[in-house]
């Protein structure tokens, strides 16, 4: 009695998964296939993706050994290129060495290359900030402090990684118009900073040095006696 009843419950099984396929099978069937489509297209774009990644890898160090060698008109072009048709890392990269190179034949062509990293919205905020310091460090030597502090002020007074460098600029411009010293503070806003990297409190350090005969007198205590 129990096979009989066993052999009905497998009979009605069989049923409802027949009845099943007929009404979802050809759903289940394209569900497989789109599955194994997806899984050969995400292989497919992993594989694209590391291809890209391989030749703009070699085209990168093609362009860095034109710089290297001196030419810098070909390594200003294949640089463009990559930023052109390379990945996001590469082509940020790539715009960084195109504007080192033009500043380095030109440096008005090198601070409007940085400028127009600057300007491009689509990189990270960070990237631009740092083409307005590399801009602004250019232009130490090619324009005046107004033009220094329009690009990095609000970087100097902030609290990112890129304070630094933008004070630095700032106190080079403010040296070189003659403001002592406002290069003093700034130079000293630089030392007296404890994340200052070592390269940048060095140079600062002279800047102060330079300037020291210009710094303000430190104030008095309160209730001190003048010195006789």
């Amino acid at each position: 009695m129990t096979d009989i009843f066993h052999e009905i419950e497998e009979d009605l099984r069989r049923d409802r998964l027949r009845k099943v396929w007929d009404r979802f099978g050809a759903l289940i069937i394209a569900a497989c296939v789109l599955v194994v489509v997806a899984a050969a297209g995400w292989s497919a774009y992993k594989y694209w993706r590391h291809q890209q990644a391989v030749s703009a890898s070699a085209a990168y160090e093609s362009a860095v050994s034109l710089a290297e060698a001196g030419k810098l008109p070909e390594a200003e072009a294949a640089f463009i290129e990559i930023a052109k048709t390379g990945p996001a890392g590469y082509r940020t990269l790539a715009l960084f060495r195109a504007a080192g190179v033009a500043a380095a034949r030109d440096k008005v062509a090198g601070i409007a290359a940085f400028d127009a990293i600057a300007a491009d919205t689509r990189l990270p905020a960070l990237a631009r900030d740092l083409a307005l310091v590399r801009g602004a460090l250019l232009l130490v030597d090619t324009a005046g402090l107004p033009e220094v502090k329009q690009r990095v002020g609000a970087i100097a007074t902030g609290t990112g990684p890129l304070r630094h460098s933008a004070r630095e600029a700032l106190a080079l411009a403010e040296l070189k118009a003659g403001d002592l010293s406002a290069a003093n503070k700034t130079a000293t806003s630089i030392t007296s900073d404890g994340e200052t990297p070592p390269g940048v409190r060095s140079r600062a350090e002279l800047v102060r040095r330079l300037t020291a005969a210009a710094a303000p007198a430190p104030e008095a205590a309160p209730g001190s006696a003048p010195t006789q």
